[in-house]
């Protein structure tokens, strides 16, 4: 049995909740939430085949992470009508982290709040493409439920937690940190792409709303990103740092994402501002 399964459950769950992932049900599902959240299934017993990788690559220390932060960094500079090291290492690697921690986290929440269910996104494959959502799968077959009884929001909140925001977004969170980059900065983004996923469901599935930003609340109360933003998930959301794109802005003057500490127009959506940059 699953910790947390309903009584009779065999160990794991189909992975959308809502029929058969393989069948395309939940796959519909969750792409209809937007690009973020669009996902592929694969038999979690199958060989990773090129093009796709483990996402324990993209997360962990090596040459995979480096290799795009640095492919970041120099589209980033492009961009900006600049060369690749005119974009300071740190910020291409704050947007890259970014990136990954919102198309990690986005069909993660999309489908607790669809289905009240959480994938395990440690076991996901990758494929290396810049520029919005890269390509993502995740294992078919297995997902975590909360136990009957227990408050909803909190349970999934608690899933989500633990599959991941304290698994592979820590892992890619850990290793940009160790190059030298804030994690104040860091676990600011994270928090951004929590209320980004909330905020982009609420846009896209307004009876969903309500759900998304309770369960989104729950998760940011939860260490490490208690602390880390001030307000309500939606528009009243500001962090309490900035992941610095605006240190790459192109034209005459910078340009902050709309959840951003610091003073600006509010270009970007709140808390969607630099994920899709180039990340």
């Amino acid at each position: 049995m699953t910790r947390g399964a309903p009584p009779g459950t065999p160990d794991g769950v189909p992975l959308a909740g809502l029929g058969d992932l393989a069948g395309g049900a939940d796959l519909a599902g969750l792409a209809g939430l937007g690009a973020f959240f669009a996902v592929a299934a694969h038999d979690p017993r199958s060989p990773v085949t090129a093009p796709w990788l483990p996402l324990a690559e993209l997360t962990g220390p090596g040459p995979v992470l480096r290799d795009r932060i640095a492919a970041v960094r120099s589209a980033l500079a492009a961009a900006a009508g600049h060369g690749p090291h005119a974009v300071e290492f740190r910020v291409a690697a704050s947007v890259t982290q970014l990136g990954i921690a919102a198309r990690l986290i986005c069909p993660a929440l999309g489908l607790a709040v669809l289905a009240g269910a959480v994938p395990r996104v440690a076991a996901a494959r990758w494929r290396p493409e810049l520029g919005g959502a890269f390509p993502l799968s995740l294992p078919a077959g297995r997902a975590w439920w909360p136990g009957a009884g227990r408050d909803a929001a909190g349970a999934l909140a608690a899933g989500l937690g633990e599959h991941v925001i304290d698994g592979p977004v820590a892992a890619v969170t850990g290793t940009v940190a160790a190059l030298s980059v804030s994690p104040a900065v860091l676990w600011g983004n994270v928090a951004s792409a929590v209320n980004g996923a909330a905020s982009m469901i609420a846009t896209a599935r307004p009876g969903l709303a309500a759900r998304a930003q309770a369960l989104s609340a729950a998760l940011l109360r939860r260490p490490p990103l208690a602390g880390t933003h001030d307000g309500a998930p939606g528009a009243g959301f500001r962090r309490r740092s900035c992941c610095l794109i605006y240190r790459a802005s192109p034209g005459s003057g910078p340009a902050f994402c709309g959840d951003c500490i610091l003073p600006g127009p509010g270009a970007a959506a709140a808390g969607a501002g630099s994920a899709g940059a180039a990340g």
